[in-house]
């Protein structure tokens, strides 16, 4: 059997899958580091995204150098971003639901500034013209940025897996997650390390919505849409879980694109049921009487 006898529309439907659940772990990887770490309940973290994402429509131009720009902004912006929140929710330290509102007053002020400045309308961003054709896959034609979004995104995901199981610094998040008080009394500086992962999870948001944009392009409620998705890739992988984000992050993926494909209008419905499976098959009792 040929490349053309293997590949369908649900094969290419999977494949777009494998794409946007790629997506949403870039996202929600930053996102499951700051619940797990700082404890910090942000809710200002798809208006990152968006902010990423304004930037590639902006700044990118169809070149590489435009590309290397957008993302040169994403780092500083993420930065900033990830420094703001730091510095605003330090005084709502266990203070979860302060810091829902705090942090959601910021996503509605962002998300007004956002409309004011680019104005309401969706926005198309465009790949790099050298990624933008197509490439057979048996009798189909496939977008060759997704391709390729998906060669550096699963690059991404290897190097957030070493970075927090193999290096220094994760041993360090480790610590942290584990035993906060334990890890301060040998001397860890657990406030700067919770800066820092808060840093990086703005950081990596906003370079996702640079990455991401030609898939999920700017609009008004983007924000909205993947903060959700990103809070249910968080909660069904388990809050500071890397590998568990990223089986939740191409499980919701696949359930929202095979779901659109197979009942059209209903893939949220899907998606909660999913959701709500995983979540009962996660925590159902063992035999011991203890959570599987």
């Amino acid at each position: 059997m040929g490349l053309s006898g293997l590949v369908n529309p649900y094969t290419i439907t999977a494949l777009d899958g494998v794409a946007y659940g790629l997506l949403l772990f870039v996202i929600a990887a930053g996102l499951t580091l700051i619940f797990g770490v700082a404890g910090v309940f942000s809710m200002a973290h798809g208006t990152l995204y968006l902010a990423g994402a304004y930037l590639a429509w902006h700044l990118a131009d169809g070149g590489w150098a435009g590309l290397g720009l957008a993302l040169a902004a994403a780092v500083l912006v993420g930065a900033l971003g990830g420094a703001g929140l730091a510095a605003a929710v330090r005084p709502l330290t266990d203070r979860p639901l302060d810091q829902v509102l705090a942090t959601l007053g910021v996503a509605y002020i962002a998300a007004d500034q956002f409309s004011t400045v680019f104005g309401a309308e969706p926005r198309s961003v465009d790949p790099p013209h050298a990624l933008a054709g197509s490439v057979s896959l048996g009798d189909y034609q496939y977008p060759l940025y997704r391709l390729g979004f998906i060669a550096v995104a699963a690059l991404i995901v290897v190097l957030l897996i070493w970075l927090v199981e193999r290096s220094r610094a994760g041993a360090v998040v480790r610590a942290v997650v584990a035993d906060p008080d334990m890890a301060a009394a040998t001397g860890l500086r657990t406030r700067t390390t919770r800066a820092a992962v808060l840093v990086g999870g703005g950081v990596l948001a906003v370079t996702a919505g640079v990455l991401g944009a030609p898939v999920i392009g700017p609009a008004p409620g983007v924000d909205t849409t993947i903060l959700v998705y990103s809070l249910i890739v968080c909660v069904v992988g388990g809050l500071g879980s890397i590998r568990g984000a990223l089986l939740a992050a191409l499980g919701v993926g696949q359930t929202l694109t095979l779901g659109v494909a197979l009942v059209p209008g209903a893939a949220a419905f899907v998606l909660a049921a999913a959701m709500l499976i995983a979540l009962t098959i996660r925590h159902r009792p063992s035999l011991a009487g203890r959570p599987a």
